[in-house]
């Protein structure tokens, strides 16, 4: 199977000439039978990138949503208004409000930014499961990661409620998995669940360990050096071929992924572009 990977929407712009930057993160997959979006960023920039780089979204018959974050899933609605109705993969959890507690005692909403009924009545057709499947041949959702390491500990400060007593563990994250001549692809949105979560997961659903490249938010930018020294040493313990991060994964993180491991870094930025 033939298959590009298009970052159209992160934090950062890369060369390509009038494309924007936005708090989010969406990639484009166009493989042999059509094209897959994996998430939709916040909305600003998702059409606006993917008519400046000729990448045609009337051609996507799948949208897949990594977590229910408005920077991954808020260009969902100007997308089916654009583009027509198509099918979404996620996890049932995706729908539940999400907050920031403010030291203030401000909550600030982060969920997803539309009802399920509205989007649904603007063409959405929802494809909802916490399992690992096979959503179009070779390519997988994680379903729901299990936390099974002890430095991995998640976000603090955001919350299922405005009053900041229920935390979020963030059930719903979910990565894809893409298989090739070279190995296979983990193409992340946030990675809540973890980074070396998810790859266990990976490992243990599919029975393969041959990772060739990894893409996408690591959310790294959010965790304490400890993690990050973690997470460096179990990551060494793969050979990985190609780490291109982007968006959560903060400038800290990343320049430190860059230094461990030169030769296999890469910025995934707005119009990063991978040919499997």
């Amino acid at each position: 199977m033939s298959t590009q990977i298009t970052i159209l929407c992160e934090n950062s712009a890369g060369p390509i000439s009038g494309t924007l930057g936005e708090h989010g993160f969406s990639a484009l997959v166009e493989h042999d039978n059509g094209s897959l979006l994996f998430d939709t960023g916040q909305g600003l920039t998702l059409l606006h990138n993917a008519q400046r780089m000729n990448k045609n979204l009337h051609q996507v018959g799948q949208i897949a949503l990594s977590h229910g974050h408005y920077d991954h899933s808020g260009g969902l609605l100007p997308l089916l208004r654009s583009c027509g109705p198509k099918q979404v993969f996620g996890h049932p959890g995706i729908f539940t409000p999400r907050y920031r507690h403010k030291d203030t005692g401000e909550s600030l909403s982060l969920g997803m930014p539309y009802p399920r009924e509205y989007l649904e009545g603007q063409g959405a057709q929802f494809d909802l499961s916490a399992q690992l499947r096979e959503i179009l041949p070779n390519i997988w959702m994680t379903g729901q990661v299990p936390r099974i390491t002890v430095f991995e500990s998640g976000d603090s400060g955001l919350y299922t409620d405005t009053c900041g007593c229920n935390r979020d563990l963030f059930d719903d994250d979910q990565s894809l998995i893409i298989s090739c001549d070279r190995g296979l692809v983990i193409l992340l949105g946030c990675c809540h669940a973890g980074l070396i979560n998810t790859l266990e997961h990976v490992a243990a659903g599919t029975g393969r360990r041959d990772i060739y490249a990894v893409i996408g938010g690591t959310h790294l930018g959010f965790s304490s050096p400890q993690q990050l020294d973690q997470t460096v040493k179990h990551l060494t313990k793969w050979q990985i071929q190609k780490l291109a991060v982007s968006h959560c994964t903060g400038f800290n993180a990343a320049a430190r992924l860059q230094r461990e491991f030169p030769g296999n870094f890469q910025n995934a930025q707005v119009g990063y572009s991978l040919t499997l």
